[in-house]
C-alpha cells in the first residue's frame, strides 16, 4: 500500500522506502534484468549522488572561506616560481605601517586582527634585526673578518663552484 503524499500523516520516509521496496521488486521481477544491471545501476544512482553533493559541498566551502577572507592557494610550482621567490624582494616592504594595519583592520574577526598585528611585530622585528645583522657582518667582512678567523692556505679560485665548467 502506497503512502499519500496529500494525507495529513504522511511521512517523506515511509513514502521513499515504499517507492525503493516497489522499484526493486519491479527490477527483481524483470526478465530481461541482470542482478549485475541492477546492481550497477544501484552503485551508479548512489555514486552521482555523492558526486553531487560532493560538487555543491566542494563549491560551499571554498565560498566559505573567500567570505572569512582566505583566498584561493595554487601549490602548483615551477622552476621559474621557484627562482623568482629567491630572487624578489621582500614584499612587506612594499607597503607602509599604515597599509599593514589597514590589512589588519580589514581580517575576518578580532582574533584574526590580534594574529595579524602580533605577526607584523614580529616581522618588523625580524627585519629590523636581519638589516642590524647584515650591517654588522659587512663591517666585519670590510675589515677582513674576526680577529680568531685563520688565514686560508688556498687562493680566491679554490672556493669558486663554477671553476671547472
Amino acid at each position: 500500500m502506497t503512502s499519500n503524499p496529500l494525507s495529513s500523516d504522511f511521512s517523506y520516509k515511509k513514502y521513499s522506502l515504499e517507492q525503493l521496496d516497489n522499484w526493486v521488486n519491479d527490477a527483481v521481477n524483470c526478465e530481461d534484468l541482470t542482478p549485475q544491471d541492477i546492481y550497477d545501476t544501484i552503485v551508479k544512482c548512489v555514486s552521482e549522488s555523492v558526486d553531487y553533493h560532493k560538487k555543491y559541498y566542494t563549491k560551499s566551502v571554498e565560498l566559505l572561506s573567500l567570505l572569512k577572507g582566505h583566498r584561493e592557494v595554487d601549490f602548483e610550482v615551477t622552476d621559474k616560481d621557484w627562482e623568482n621567490f629567491w630572487q624578489e624582494q621582500d614584499i612587506s616592504q612594499n607597503y607602509t605601517e599604515e597599509e599593514m594595519d589597514a590589512m589588519c583592520e580589514r581580517a575576518a574577526t578580532e582574533n584574526d586582527k590580534e594574529k595579524c598585528r602580533e605577526y607584523n611585530l614580529r616581522e618588523a622585528e625580524y627585519y629590523t634585526k636581519r638589516a642590524q645583522l647584515d650591517a654588522e657582518y659587512e663591517a666585519i667582512k670590510a675589515a677582513g673578518g674576526y680577529e680568531w678567523t685563520p688565514e686560508s692556505n688556498h687562493n680566491k679560485y679554490y672556493y669558486d663552484v663554477n671553476r671547472n665548467k
